[in-house]
């Protein structure tokens, strides 16, 4: 198989929409005739039968699609509910777990400036985050888990994006400011 070919069933691999050759052809800066090339290999690699996807030649593009012969698997697979994705209020509390952890949920809260149950609530049920103890006045402490890691590709806490390289408005960061001080501030306090 080419680079041409790989790159190819990479970008169809990659959208979610039938791509043209046109459009194949200006991304990988090639001819539409080399496109073309790339495309028949790629149609004789993913031939009926030999592998668990083919190339469907679909509403005036190409695309990649799970081979009929799965179809009864992919049912069962697709079939489960989807976990929805994290709500705003989710996110906030996980990046605040995430760098700060250990931390309680009326650290949490402090920070966010909203109450923060329900979002935590739903993190552990979701294995994103789990009890780590008790603090000296009884609420639960929270630190992240092996699964938040995997999901997000992390190979440590250490490989966390720098929080310095985030380039918020100033009306944010005087914002940000001054909820971490305050947090800060209180979680120093006996």
């Amino acid at each position: 198989m080419s680079d041409l070919t790989r790159t190819i069933e990479a970008l169809l691999f990659l959208s979610p929409q039938p791509v043209n050759g046109r459009d194949l052809a200006e991304a990988t800066e090639a001819t539409e005739g080399q496109v073309e090339e790339a495309i028949a290999l790629l149609r004789e690699d993913l031939a009926v039968g030999k592998r668990g996807v083919v190339l469907r030649e679909v509403a005036g593009g190409f695309a990649l699609a799970s081979d009929p012969a799965s179809e009864a698997a992919a049912r069962r697979l697709l079939a489960k509910p989807r976990t929805p994705p994290l709500t705003q209020a989710q996110a906030e509390t996980l990046a605040i777990v995430a760098y700060l952890q250990p931390v309680t949920r009326p650290e949490v809260a402090r920070i966010r400036g909203v109450t923060s149950e329900s979002a935590v609530q739903t993190l552990a049920e979701r294995g994103l985050i789990e009890e780590s103890g008790r603090s000296q006045f009884g609420a639960a402490i929270f630190k992240t888990t092996e699964l938040f890691e995997r999901l997000f590709g992390l190979a440590g806490l250490d490989a966390l994006p720098d929080p310095s390289k985030f380039d918020p408005t100033p009306e944010d960061e005087r914002e940000l400011r001054e909820r971490l001080l305050k947090a800060g501030e209180q979680r120093s306090e006996p």
